[in-house]
């Protein structure tokens, strides 16, 4: 252990000695300085990967094989230390050979216990603004002079036909506009494929009642935060008309109404050939990167119900529900009993339909009061604010927990919760509601990460399961649909004008396999989970999301998606990938990850 680091040591200190065993090339002293239990997570400044260490061995074999391409230097401490429960923290600054850091630390004993790097910037190829914000005109008398907004027609006019882009981004929803937003400001020529009318239609074309779960602060999108008088919960159609809003302000090269209609990779030529048709015309593109932005779920799961083809009524995916309106008396059965499944019960219930949730395993419920107080209120508040932790500031904090003890983080979180809202859990279990808090007790966020399903965020319908408003179908298996209903393993059956299957999605990558192939998307294989080992989320431990926002086993190929806070923070990351490649900056990936899962 190096002398210079004690238990009294400050964290300037250990920058300095952790800044002075890397310039000498010593990695075993730098590991050194790491505790015991450790973690390092770096996004894209160290790794070129989004890839988190852990442990003093693994620290230095990333250390040995990355140091000597990554030139680290000018380590610096931003602000004050501080200390709580025998564990000093803090944010910090660094310089790579090819790019700016920021970071944040945390010491335990004078070792470091978590690490968190990050890439802000590519030097030589920063985002122009402030001092060096473009002027936007040419001032004097300069003929045949183009205006602004025939630059603009003109890029139209080109781009995607003479003028090839670097990058397409198949999807145009709230992901693949923020993506869209970091490459445009970075100068990277993007085309947006969006198959909906306009910006925002992936919002507005749901069910009526549809808000965001999600509080504002945890929501903004890059560059420009909500006004700050925005609701605190967004209906969908307001938030439709700003991701539309947005995509003009920020100029995007926007293809809305475009199909995709297949892609392949020309491995010789290092480039995409992806072929869509818009305006009645197939067009063929040729991008060096191509990104699928399709959200955090893949193709919708319709379950194969033994005689489902001859029920008489109406049946859909919820992802193609359109709404309670117009099923005013009607018998209703939503298959389900996550997000989506509550939220179309209760805008059935409230358009005057007879509901049935068909609940086949337990879910997890947080009430959207608990979750604001004792979940979010610490980063994602109006409080937050005022203390002066705004998004970017949360954004950093969040990412510097591994997530190898996030769940240690979340499970006093949730027994508080529990104990808060003993009364309502027990009504809603009265009514047969099977509850859970997840495999480890951690709750929403560990099983929103771990399945991206599982859970609900109670804003209403689970009080009207507890009353019997919504009806209550659970502990039975479905073992036929027939011609007028539903029949169930107890020998039951429930009649139905309507079968809404609330079903879920797929994996990401099952969009690979419609747009490109199967084989690329088992190459690339399942996307999102952590390999926790939980329900629904396989081992072997992964340490980070399965392909999100970096390299996968195919070349040029990735993965944008997740909520609102995903999209805006892990863009930044997926942006600089981009751009750097796109600039000829080597980019040598550190422990690209093994596929072990294709769906």
């Amino acid at each position: 252990m190096n002398d210079s680091v004690k238990s009294s040591s400050s964290i300037p200190q250990w920058l300095a000695a952790f800044g002075d065993a890397l310039e000498r090339g010593d990695t075993q002293a730098a590991a050194d300085l790491f505790a015991p239990e450790c973690y390092w997570r770096d996004l894209v400044s160290f790794t070129w990967n989004i890839k988190t260490m852990e442990g003093r061995e693994a620290i230095r074999k990333m250390l040995d094989v990355q140091l000597g391409h990554v030139k680290p230097s000018a380590w610096a401490m931003q602000g004050d230390e501080s200390h709580a429960d025998g564990v000093s923290e803090g944010w910090i600054t660094f310089e790579t050979a090819k790019a700016s850091g920021k970071g944040f630390i945390r010491l335990k004993d004078g070792r470091c216990w978590t690490l968190l790097t990050t890439m802000v910037c590519l030097k030589g190829h920063e985002e122009r603004k402030g001092q060096t914000r473009e002027n936007g005109v040419e001032h004097g008398a300069i003929r045949d002079r183009k205006s602004w907004l025939d630059r603009k027609t003109q890029r139209a006019q080109t781009l995607g036909f003479s003028v090839q882009p670097y990058c397409v981004i198949i999807g145009g929803g709230q992901g693949g506009i923020a993506l869209g937003a970091r490459l445009k400001r970075l100068g990277v020529p993007t085309i947006i494929v969006e198959k909906n009318e306009r910006p925002g239609d992936s919002w507005r074309k749901r069910y009526q009642s549809l808000c965001l779960h999600d509080p504002v602060w945890y929501d903004h999108l890059p560059y420009l935060p909500f006004p700050d008088h925005w609701p605190v919960f967004s209906p969908k159609d307001k938030i439709g008309d700003w991701l539309e809003s947005y995509t003009k302000i920020m100029e995007l090269d926007y293809w809305s109404s475009t199909e995709c209609l297949g892609a392949e990779y020309d491995a010789a030529g290092g480039q995409w050939k992806v072929k869509v048709k818009r305006e009645g015309r197939e067009i063929t593109l040729s991008p060096k990167q191509l990104v699928l932005a399709t959200g955090m779920s893949g193709v919708p799961n319709m379950p194969q119900f033994p005689g489902a083809d001859r029920f008489a009524g109406e049946q859909h995916h919820s992802s193609r529900h359109p709404g309670g309106q117009g099923y005013q008396g009607k018998r209703c059965i939503v298959i389900g009993s996550n997000n989506s499944s509550h939220d179309i019960c209760a805008d059935l219930w409230e358009n005057g339909a007879d509901v049935t949730m068909v609940q086949r395993s337990s879910t997890h419920i947080a009430r959207s009061e608990s979750l604001m107080e004792l979940a979010l209120k610490g980063l994602y508040s109006e409080d937050a604010v005022e203390r002066g932790i705004d998004h970017h500031t949360a954004d950093l904090i969040f990412a510097s927990l591994p997530y190898r003890i996030m769940h240690t983080f979340h499970v006093p979180v949730y027994e508080e919760m529990a104990k808060r809202d003993a009364d309502f859990y027990r009504r809603l279990e009265k009514a047969g509601f099977m509850l859970d808090f997840g495999d480890d007790n951690s709750g929403l966020f560990m099983k929103y990460l771990r399945r991206g399903s599982g859970y609900y965020i109670d804003v209403g319908a689970s009080e009207l399961i507890a009353d019997g408003s919504i009806k209550l179908k659970s502990k039975v298996e479905i073992e036929e649909i027939t011609e007028n209903g539903v029949r169930f393993s107890d020998g039951s059956e429930l009649p139905a004008d309507l079968i809404v299957y609330a079903t879920g999605y797929g994996s990401m990558n099952g969009w690979a396999a419609q747009i490109i192939s199967q084989e690329v998307a088992d190459k690339v294989g399942k996307c999102w989970g952590l390999g926790s080992g939980t329900t629904k989320d396989p081992g072997p431990w992964e340490g980070e999301l399965r392909n999100m926002w970096k390299p996968t086993q195919q070349e040029a190929l990735w993965f944008h998606g997740g909520n609102l806070h995903q999209s805006r923070h892990y863009s930044q990351f997926l942006s600089l990938q981009i751009k750097a490649r796109m600039e000829g900056i080597d980019t040598p990936v550190y422990g690209l990850a093994e596929v072990h899962h294709t769906h």
